[in-house]
Formats: C-alpha cells, structure tokens, sequence
C-alpha cells in the first residue's frame, strides 16, 4: 500500500533520527524564535507549555531551564526521536506518542501551545493549528515557514501575484508533477507553506497576533521573510493581566 505524505515524513524522522539533533537544531531562525518564545514564557504568568511535534525535546528542555517551575509536556509521532529525547533526561511520560491534528486534551487544558518547524510538514496545516488553538487556554506560539517571502524578487513577486489571484495551491500542483508535496534530503517530505495562510484560523479563538521577522531583511515580513513568528493570544487587556510587572 502506497504511504501517505504524513507516513514518509515520520519514517524519514526515523530514519534519520541519529542526525536530527544535527541536521535541525541549528537553524537560526528557530532558534530566535525558541528565544522569543522562553522571553514571553518568563515575562508573563504562564505555567504550562505544550509542546507539539516536539521532535527530541529541544523546546521543552529550553522552556525548563527558563523557568523551571512550568509545567511541559511534548506531543511526539515519531518513536525513534522521542527515544533521543528520553536519553536527554526528559520523562517518558512528559514526551509522549502524539498526533498534531488529534491531540488528547481537553479544551484550555495548556496555558500555551507551541509548534515549531512542523506545520509546512502537515498537507492539512489549518487543522492541526485549529487543533493547537482547542487546548490553548491564553495563548498560542509558531514558528515555521513564509513561502511568499523566499527566493529571490522574481520569485517572490510571482508568488505573491498567484496567491493573491488564488492560483498558488495550483501552480504549486503543476509544478510538483501533479501533487502538492515536496521532498529533499535536508527537510525530507514538506509542503509549500506560509504562517499567513494559517492567520484567520488562529484569529478565530487568539485574535490578537503579533507576528515577527525571523530570517529576512525586508521591510515586509510578507514580501521578503523566508521565515517567521506567530504569537496570539485573545486580547491585550488578557496579556496585561498575566503580567505580574503590570502596574
């Protein structure tokens, strides 16, 4: 039986989960973004993070070491990475089996609920993030890709022509040889994917976005940003009151 996108995605996680710490823990623009991420977790009253697709415990580890008296929790597909996550001291019960679009929470169970770098890995990104938004109590974090804001001008011009005319899901398909996924050996299978395309479903519980340049030099996170952030949550006045240095 021919494997889904999402099945090659977790044996290629697999198959090269001796090299994943070396192959993703590098990337700048994530790790700004988990130095984003940890700022906010120690400015307001946050007390627990979930983590999703958290890969070997990267973000866990760092929320932990921040603020040591969070509650963490990472939701992990992929056995052979949440192995190299157990041997780096994280419980087993606190890095466990888990699918992005059915997480096993109730409701505002998590204060926040992050995910880096996995969404533009899922064809279905939007239920994943609705899914992520269900058991978010205050707030939600991404990280993950711009794909109007990559390549050179010519590239990103044209880009940005066929998303606003509603062609880019269809040249993408033509592109790719009549399917919408992609695969190289550094990323394995992914999809073309932007944050902005993820905007009106985060919006719809967390309507206040503060949205951050992560890896560009434009002036517009849209028109020239590879990469970028995503921090919601329901209003300022909710923000300003988990603010212990408020007033």
């Amino acid at each position: 039986m021919k494997q889904t996108a999402i099945e090659r995605q977790r044996a290629y996680y697999a198959e090269t989960a001796s090299k994943y710490d070396e192959m993703h823990l590098q990337d700048p623009e994530h790790e700004y973004a988990i130095a984003q991420l940890t700022g906010l977790l120690n400015h307001y009253r946050f007390d627990s993070l979930l983590d999703v697709g958290a890969g070997t415990g990267r973000v866990m580890r760092r929320a932990q070491g921040i603020k040591s008296s969070i509650k963490v929790r990472g939701v992990e597909p992929v056995q052979a990475l949440r192995e190299i996550g157990h041997a780096k001291g994280i419980g087993v019960d606190d890095l466990t089996d888990g699918d992005a679009t059915k997480l096993p929470f109730a409701d505002n169970s998590w204060d926040v609920v992050c995910a880096f770098g996995i969404l533009h890995h899922i064809p279905n990104p939007n239920v994943a993030i609705a899914e992520m938004c269900r058991v978010a109590k205050h707030a939600v974090f991404f990280s993950d890709l711009n794909n109007y804001g990559c390549g050179s001008f010519p590239q990103r011009l044209l880009a940005q022509t066929l998303h606003k005319l509603g062609l880019w899901k269809t040249f993408q398909w033509v592109k790719n040889g009549g399917k919408m996924d992609k695969y190289s050996e550094g990323d394995g299978v992914h999809f073309s994917y932007s944050l902005f395309d993820s905007l009106d479903v985060i919006k719809q519980k967390f309507p206040q976005t503060f949205l951050s340049n992560t890896k560009g030099q434009a002036k517009s996170i849209y028109r020239g940003c590879s990469h970028m952030s995503v921090f919601a949550v329901k209003g300022m006045e909710e923000l300003n009151a988990l603010n212990p240095h408020a007033g």
